[in-house]
């Protein structure tokens, strides 16, 4: 049998798009077909009915209803799935044979906007990947915002390098002109971290092309020309611009800016390192609570904490704009009414950003246009407050935020204060916007009082008193004349029916009538959506586009400044005094995560001295729970916090300019990559040695714990020497078990003892939490054992263990020869013993017993 002319023009274009499901527009309902309506079904717990389609079985068909459609396109790509929208582009009641149909957008998880996007306050990023030769180039745009970005890789390594940036933008859409399985551990990075839509081998897409043709209507001269020179990018960016117009149906006018990247622009930070210090999100629950941006974010607006994000992902390494940035935060903690009265503004602000966004795209509604209204009318308050300003940034802010009060009039002239939220049923154009509006409005509305106007005009025309006008449904409206008056009625009316008692007629004019009446409420709702689209236009018309643009991304900066200085102020934050440097000189620090999370309202401050010089590397000893990870990582933290231009959690900071932060801390398996807890510990310090200068900060926790000790603190040893040493001398922070390796200080120059101060009474011990200088005497294991309540029989035991092996002599050693280059021996452990027993010890902690009993030990010892 042959199928319906509707099923074959449904799969028409399901031949188009056989990797998606396609939305198919019939009436009021989006229907799917066949195996798009059974995944459909699944995944949307929908009834599958079947319809007859010229075939002897019945297709598989279920449909959701038009107006709730964007939950399910929603739900549909949330789970993965591409969704194509096949809509009908004529009005049915119209049509001459079959409906056309077209598809008006293809739904992806890169592209998908409005009340689908994941997060309000995150980025949505859709990548592409264009792989030439021994070069990477990345775009990542959010189509949503006009957000673009890239960057080109070259040289060693430039694939972990490329899923560093991944990491840092961490899209949720990826395209590339490769496939996958030509970088299988970008691919693993996508699949397993990133659970990215991926669309591989899209070679006709990056194809060689006059770069300038396409983006010279787009981008600044020197934008256009810097991708010229470099083609694989220009190629990339070309190619991230036609998929942005395929899957809108719409050219990217969006995008006017492309901001190229190169790497040392930002301090860089690899995924272990973004990951292990929690910067946007737990490492456990994937919460931003817990998070260092759980803990700054306090901003009014998504625009800002979307902008706040990026600053935390990508701090700086110029002191000249940290410093403009600190000024303006500084001069908001200064003036309390000042800050309180911007956040109060600011509350009242809208996503602007996305809001323009869906103006472009054409999803737009009258309640967008009234919020983008709102958000404009709060721009000449929030100018007046920032007019005293002092500070660059601030300032700036105040002489470039464009107060649109043309766009805004135009909205509110246009447009009524409670719209409803569909703009193809009318009911949002204000009245006195436009006549025939109003002339429509009031038919709809009052047509009544029309017929009595022409029945009195009538009247007085014909001099017949009883004249009157009615309506049926077989003739609509007419005129109604007793028999007795028939005689007077005028040429120009045309007699429809006889009756008894009188004659009914109808003219030219009751016929436009009716016909006005009858159609008025479509004529009026067609009128309407009219002048919504041109409304639209206008507002992102005659460069009103760039305009609305900056003035978004001057109130995203505000919010991001203002959400700052609320947190130093609430947290008693310090400003730091950032510099080229090589110092990294903290007093009282904090760690700002877990002192915001304190339960007892105190967290214990610690002081820290690094540079390039004898300060390279701090030797970090001491039990587990008793604070290392903690503050080494709040050193990083603090560090981090000063280039973005933040306030830091201590009584005084002064950073030298990092270029890069590593860390290499923890000990989970990567099981999904194959690899165990001490393979993942060496891949992460081989990049560290690798890709680490002088002015990048180091952070070691417990390295060579996967293997054997011996083999462990061997390895641990070399990468001591390595890290101080003059191929790298970078800052470090080591934490470590091996307590041989603080002999090393003295004999590697730069690496300074540091230990976690404990006090041991009996057989319990507590942790003072303050890091002290000098190693320590003890790893207190079966004591943080005993804390974690490990029974008290094998507790016993340990001890009895750990006595005999003492009592033998069986202390693990590390036997080298001592090198001509002045490496380390551990020959003489008592002596070296005695003297880190003294180095560790702080005489301010120690009771006149304890201090005699010191005494005695040392005796023994000796």
């Amino acid at each position: 049998m042959a199928k319906t002319p509707m099923m074959q023009q449904y799969l028409q274009v399901k031949e188009q798009y056989p990797d998606a499901i396609l939305f198919y527009r019939l009436g009021d309902f989006y229907e799917m077909f066949f195996d798009d309506a059974k995944t459909a079904s699944r995944e949307l717990e929908l009834t599958l009915t079947g319809r007859d389609c010229g075939e002897e079985e019945r297709a598989p068909m279920c449909g959701v209803p038009y107006h709730a459609a964007e939950t399910y396109i929603g739900r549909l790509v949330n789970r993965g799935y591409k969704v194509v929208v096949c809509e009908q582009m004529e009005d049915p009641a119209l049509a001459k044979g079959l409906v056309k149909r077209d598809v008006v957008r293809i739904v992806t998880p890169g592209t998908v906007m409005g009340e689908n996007l994941p997060s309000e306050t995150k980025n949505n990023y859709l990548c592409a990947i264009c792989v030439d030769g021994g070069a990477i180039a990345l775009v990542f745009c959010d189509i949503s915002t006009g957000d673009m970005n890239a960057t080109l890789l070259s040289g060693e390594g430039c694939v972990e390098r490329a899923i560093n940036e991944l990491g840092a933008y961490t899209p949720s859409e990826v395209i590339m002109n490769v496939s996958r399985y030509d970088l299988p551990d970008l691919s693993l990075y996508l699949d397993e971290r990133l659970n990215a839509f991926v669309t591989d081998k899209m070679t006709d897409s990056f194809v060689q092309r006059n770069i300038s043709a396409k983006v010279g209507t787009l981008f600044a001269p020197d934008t256009v020309a810097e991708l010229e020179n470099n083609k694989t990018l220009g190629y990339a960016v070309c190619a991230m611009l036609d998929y942005i117009a395929d899957t809108q149906r719409t050219e990217s006018s969006y995008i006017k800016s492309l901001n190229i990247y190169t790497e040392g622009q930002f301090l860089e930070m690899d995924i272990s390192t973004r990951r292990n210090l929690e910067l946007t999100e737990t490492m456990r629950s994937k919460e931003k609570r817990g998070s260092l941006l759980g803990v700054l974010d306090r901003t009014h607006t998504s625009m800002g904490a979307r902008l706040l994000r990026k600053w935390i992902e990508r701090p700086l390494v110029n002191p000249f704009y940290i410093d403009r940035r600190l000024n303006a935060v500084e001069e908001l903690t200064k003036d309390d009414i000042l800050r309180g009265e911007l956040g109060e503004l600011l509350r009242g602000v809208f996503d602007l950003e996305r809001l323009t966004g869906k103006l472009v795209y054409g999803s737009a509604n009258a309640r967008d246009l009234v919020a983008v209204a709102a958000t404009l009318s709060r721009i000449p308050d929030i100018r007046r407050l920032l007019s005293a300003a002092k500070s660059d940034e601030l300032s700036g802010i105040y002489n470039s935020l464009d107060e649109l009060g043309d766009v805004r009039d135009l909205i509110n002239s246009a447009i009524v204060d409670e719209p409803p939220f569909s703009v193809r049923e009318g009911g949002f154009i204000r009245r006195g916007y436009n006549a025939e509006v109003d002339r429509l409005f009031t038919i709809v509305n009052d047509g009544s009082s029309y017929v009595r106007d022409i029945e009195e005009r009538e009247r007085a025309r014909t001099g017949i008193p009883k004249l009157k006008v009615g309506y049926n449904r077989v003739f609509g409206y007419y005129i109604e004349i007793s028999k007795s008056f028939a005689d007077r009625a005028p040429d120009d009316y045309i007699r429809k029916q006889t009756l008894v008692n009188c004659e009914r007629y109808i003219t030219p004019e009751l016929k436009e009538l009716e016909s006005t009446i009858l159609g008025a409420s479509d004529k009026l709702n067609t009128l309407e959506y009219q002048l919504f689209c041109d409304v639209c236009s206008r507002i992102i018309g005659g460069g009103n586009l760039e305009r609305i643009q900056a003035t978004a991304g001057y109130l995203s900066t505000l919010d991001v400044y203002l959400s700052l200085a609320d947190v130093a102020c609430r947290s008693n934050y310090t400003r730091p005094e950032v510099e080229y440097g090589e110092v990294i000189k903290i007093k009282e620090g904090r760690h700002p995560v877990v002192e915001a999370f304190a339960t007892d309202g105190y967290f214990v401050p610690n002081d820290t001295l690094l540079d390039c010089g004898f300060n390279r590397m701090m030797l970090i000893t001491g039990p587990n729970m008793a604070g290392k990870s903690t503050y080494m990582r709040q050193v990083a933290l603090i560090t981090l916090m000063a280039q973005l231009g933040s306030f830091v959690p201590a009584s005084e900071a002064r950073i030298g300019i990092c270029d890069k932060i590593f860390t290499r801390v923890g000990a989970s398996d990567d099981l999904s990559s194959g690899q165990s807890t001490f393979m993942l510990e060496m891949t992460e310090v081989a990049y560290i040695l690798k890709n680490a200068t002088r002015r990048s900060l180091i952070i070691y926790d417990e390295i060579g714990r996967g293997t054997s000790t011996y083999d462990g603190m061997s390895i641990a040893k070399a990468v001591v020497e390595y890290t101080a040493g003059k191929k790298i001398g970078a800052k470090t922070l080591f934490a470590t078990h091996y307590h041989e390796l603080t002999a090393l200080e003295g004999e590697v120059e730069g690496v300074i003892n540091y230990n976690i101060a404990a006090k041991k009474k009996g057989d319990t011990v507590t942790f003072l939490r303050r890091i002290v200088r000098g190693a320590t005497d003890d790893s207190y294991g079966i004591e943080v054992a005993q804390i974690a309540g490990v029974p008290r029989e094998v507790i016993k035991r340990a001890r009895e263990a750990l006595k005999k092996i003492e009592s033998e002599g069986k202390t693990p050693v590390v036997k080298t020869e001592k090198p001509d280059d002045g490496s380390i021996s551990f020959e003489d452990i008592s002596l070296g013993q005695i003297r880190d027993k003294l180095r560790g010890t702080d005489v301010n902690l120690l009771t006149p017993l304890e201090a005699l009993n010191l005494i005695v030990e040392l005796q023994k010892m000796l």
